[in-house]
């Protein structure tokens, strides 16, 4: 607790990993990177299937990198194994396993509380992602069906029927993946899947086409039930129930709000105000990745926001 780190990061994403990289390039070297999850860039690892590509440009946001890592399109794996040539080449303490509870500004440093343990630093930027916390349904869902109701596809096996809600393209790419050795259909509350990417409207319709994906679109879900033989009736609101052995919810993440707000960051229309270098209302206390954003945000913009708070802080030094 003696020590203070120049600077602690919270979050091992894109945009945690650019802010510790190009504050070293700065010439800022205590530098601390947490992660609550095994390793870094965790929604990449969770969220995105095996061979995903990864682009540059995102649902058409077109972003020149200003800083110094050079970012290309690829797929799920050469972009992690980016993201550890970088971190290797780059003297950056990254410590796993710990979840950061609260930021607490103190006379010169803040203190970052983890469970059981505390560390401080001179500065802080947080790059909780969305993901981190993801959207789940309004109504409750019952204790007996809830190992089968998920919101990746990690627990799925073969040979199920499964349901999978949402209109975005994690939702339709786990249902094209799962329908290869399921039974699949994927609900949706509008009429089409414009909120997808190109690539992945072409994929969804074909599987629709082919009846290896069953639409139930315009539908809304009014709740869930445990079936006697431990199955998912699913109640829909314009049509009748119908049963599954397992939901999947692929509706998008939330804004941390709790931890934002007990960490005393304001926020204004779901996410955290900040100024044009990403700094809080509190000084010395930064923002960054998607959930500066309303809806998420390339990994591109992330790169940026790094580059922008490092200039900051190494001005501010």
């Amino acid at each position: 607790m003696d020590h203070i780190y120049e600077l602690a990061i919270v979050g091992a994403g894109p945009a945690g990993i650019a802010t510790a990289v190009e504050s070293y390039l700065q010439g800022i070297r205590d530098i601390v990177l947490l992660e609550k999850d095994e390793n870094h860039n965790s929604t990449i690892r969770k969220y995105y299937k095996d061979n995903k590509r990864v682009d540059v440009e995102w649902k058409g946001q077109k972003v020149e990198l200003d800083g110094n890592i050079y970012f290309i399109d690829g797929t799920k794996e050469t972009t992690l194994d980016f993201f550890d040539e970088i971190l290797s080449k780059h003297s950056v303490e990254l410590q796993t396993h710990v979840e950061v509870t609260g930021i607490e500004k103190k006379d010169g440093y803040f203190e970052v509380h983890m469970a059981g343990k505390s560390i401080k630093a001179k500065y802080v930027v947080v790059t909780i992602g969305r993901m981190g916390k993801p959207n789940k349904p309004s109504y409750k869902i019952p204790p007996a069906i809830r190992k089968k109701v998920n919101y990746t596809t990690d627990e799925c096996g073969s040979g199920e029927k499964i349901l999978v809600v949402g209109g975005g393209d994690s939702a339709v790419e786990y249902a094209v993946d799962l329908s290869a050795n399921n039974d699949v259909a994927i609900c949706y509350r509008r009429e089409t899947f414009r909120r997808a990417n190109p690539t992945n409207q072409r994929d969804i319709a074909n599987a629709i086409a082919h009846n290896e994906v069953r639409p139930i679109l315009g539908v809304n879900i009014d709740g869930l039930e445990a079936t006697e033989d431990g199955k998912i009736k699913v109640l829909f609101n314009e049509i009748e129930p119908e049963v599954f052995d397992r939901v999947i919810y692929a509706i998008g993440g939330t804004t941390p709000s709790a931890f934002l707000a007990s960490s005393g960051i304001q926020e204004a229309d779901g996410k955290p105000v900040h100024d044009e270098h990403y700094e809080t209302n509190i000084p010395g206390l930064f923002v960054a990745g998607d959930i500066t954003q309303e809806s998420g945000g390339s990994i591109a913009l992330g790169l940026n926001h790094g580059y922008a708070i490092a200039c900051r802080i190494n001005n501010l030094c």
